[in-house]
């Protein structure tokens, strides 16, 4: 797989302020060896933020790439995805970076999850969902004008998170409910395929194992999950 590689700035929570228009396209190398998967390879973009980036963890560790592993051993040949993320990007920023990037390439899956960092900086809800919309529509234009080959996943709840502690928890958990609302409604609306993994995030508040360093993204393990409710989706569409 080609690897494009654009500089990233890690940051440390979701505070990321200044304007972010860079393309990170890379296709994380993978550690273990997957076995030989029939039929003709699929290319794969994977668009977002930290939650898609992995922020705090190895790139063999990042959703995607975990998912990708996954469908190899279920005879899918779903390459090793591109990837254009950065952590603390909202729509606006990633719609920017989309546009930097000047893509070319047409890929057979395309994945969207996006909207924290609109919500974390308490921006209008009503952005979002323009923006959203829009970069829905970028993602279908990326899988070839086909809608069946894009799926979204949703906001986690950083608010069950160790980050989060003393903060309002219930006012988050309601705000991502809202933005999940909004990207769910989206999705339906474009014929794409919505995954909610919000519920394992909330539940994996206590438990060390389920977040990096700054307790604020998500370990391996626990992005294994999102992963896992994937897997099934995705061989939906790519039957």
């Amino acid at each position: 797989m080609r690897y494009l590689l654009a500089f990233w700035l890690l940051l440390i929570g979701f505070g990321c302020t200044k304007p972010a228009v860079e393309p990170i396209l890379t296709g994380g190398p993978s550690t273990t060896p997957i076995p030989p998967a029939a039929g003709p390879a699929v290319e794969f973009l994977s668009l977002g933020d930290s939650y898609t980036i992995g922020e705090g963890v190895p790139a063999a560790d990042r959703w995607s790439v975990q998912l990708a592993r996954m469908a190899q051993t279920q005879g899918l040949n779903l390459q090793t995805p591109d990837i254009i993320a950065r952590t603390g990007w909202t729509t606006g920023e990633l719609k920017a970076a989309i546009q930097a990037a000047n893509v070319q390439k047409i890929y057979g899956l395309v994945s969207l999850l996006i909207g924290v960092n609109n919500q974390y900086r308490g921006m209008p809800l009503t952005t979002y969902q323009t923006e959203f919309r829009e970069l829905l529509q970028t993602a279908i234009r990326l899988a070839g004008g086909r809608p069946e080959r894009v799926f979204v996943l949703s906001i986690p709840d950083w608010g069950a998170s160790p980050y989060a502690r003393g903060r309002d928890q219930t006012k988050i958990a309601s705000e991502i409910d809202q933005y999940n609302a909004v990207a769910k409604q989206e999705s339906q609306q474009a014929g794409v395929a919505f995954v909610d993994i919000t519920g394992f995030t909330r539940t994996a508040s206590g438990d060390a194992t389920q977040f990096t360093m700054d307790g604020l993204h998500y370990s391996g393990p626990h992005m294994k999950l999102w992963a896992q409710a994937a897997l099934p989706v995705i061989q939906g569409l790519l039957k």
